[in-house]
């Protein structure tokens, strides 16, 4: 008997080349882009073990638990690590990374994640990409929460690493990923002894044996089911468009502030600046005394498919996030997880008024 998703023929190097040209068109990108055939953490420890080496700055923004996560990688490459930390409610600024690259001039590696899902924050990289081209550090960038929620342009912003993955606005599956990879990213990789060769983490055996060899035979049997799906997100982003995509997106995430604000009960924007607010994912924070995670177990009770969960680790008892995006970036969602929670917040005790934030919800998407 056979099964539409068992017994598919094999994915053509032409099909995965294809695939790529629409993932580069996605991000309006010149350079060249892999597929990575795993979640995002694989090219992204990929693009800092074959940027970083003994010997090496880097400058490692942390506005979120990623940035911690890549300050690791980079000092275990043998890198010096400056580390440039910010409270996890706001942005990093350029002017912040502008001192901090005046302040050690050897700095030639520069890790920074866009939109942090885990805070709830967006860090604004066309400005931090201007100021670290004119300091000539190669510039990575952790786009996975942010492409296709809100403007994303690697070239123009002068990024060489541009990590994306499918699983958030893109509405896609986690088990695939993508890199844009500029030439000044290649030729310090291929100068990097140091550099993953003959290894699943390796983009420069992508570079030798894929692109140079004009992508004619793939490096291993490619994940079929993924990137089928990768396939079939991108198609239905372009069928609605990503500036529409974009908007509804960032309808969510203004409906979801305005309308926890408005509901009341403690409930608070985690997030202070509604310019630094990721349009990704909404961060809130519980009331004082209240236990977020308890809290978000109370909301979902009702209903387990709201895209509602607590922060992670020491986050976990005080913000609660509503991950408004891919499907669930629609006014119904939001209304929802703002009723859910509003009623998890009146079993406390908590004064709320739910009708107060689906105005709220409806007045912003209108």
């Amino acid at each position: 008997m056979t099964h539409p998703l068992l017994d598919l023929p094999p994915l053509t190097a032409a099909h995965f080349a294809g695939v790529e040209r629409r993932v580069a068109a996605l991000l309006d990108t010149e350079q060249d882009v892999v597929i990575t055939q795993g979640e995002a953490l694989l090219p992204l420890e990929g693009c800092i073990r074959g940027g970083a080496r003994p010997g090496s700055t880097a400058l490692n923004v942390v506005t979120g638990p990623y940035g911690q996560t890549f300050g690791n990688w980079l000092r275990d490459c043998g890198a010096k690590v400056v580390d440039l930390e910010v409270p996890f409610h706001t942005a990093v600024t350029a002017e912040q990374v502008e001192r901090a690259l005046a302040a050690h001039p050897e700095i030639d590696f520069v890790s920074l994640v866009h939109a942090e899902a885990a805070t709830g924050n967006t860090n604004p990289v066309a400005e931090i990409g201007e100021v670290v081209r004119r300091h000539g550090a190669l510039f990575m960038l952790d786009a996975v929460a942010s492409v296709a929620a809100e403007p994303l342009l690697p070239d123009a912003w002068g990024v060489d690493l541009c990590v994306i993955g499918a699983q958030k606005a893109m509405g896609g599956p986690a088990g695939v990923s993508a890199v844009s990879v500029s030439e000044r990213a290649w030729e310090r990789f291929a100068a990097n002894p140091a550099a993953p060769r003959r290894s699943y983490l390796s983009l420069l055996d992508w570079k030798e044996r894929w692109i140079d060899g004009g992508r004619k035979a793939l490096l291993h049997a490619p994940a079929q089911l993924e990137m089928l799906a990768l396939e079939a997100c991108v198609e239905r982003i372009e069928a609605e468009g990503l500036a529409a995509l974009m908007a509804r997106h960032a309808s969510a995430a203004a409906a979801t502030r305005a309308g926890a604000t408005a509901l009341g009960g403690g409930l608070e924007p985690y997030v202070h600046d509604a310019r630094d607010a990721a349009p990704v994912a909404t961060t809130l924070r519980a009331p004082a005394g209240v236990d977020a995670s308890e809290l978000v177990a109370k909301a979902l009770a009702a209903d387990p498919s709201l895209p509602l969960i607590a922060g992670g680790g020491a986050l976990a008892k005080e913000m609660i996030r509503v991950n408004h995006y891919g499907v669930d970036a629609t006014r119904g969602a939001v209304r929802s997880s703002l009723a859910a929670l509003g009623g998890a917040l009146a079993e406390t005790g908590a004064s709320v008024d739910l009708e107060a934030a689906g105005r709220a919800v409806s007045g912003v998407w209108a």
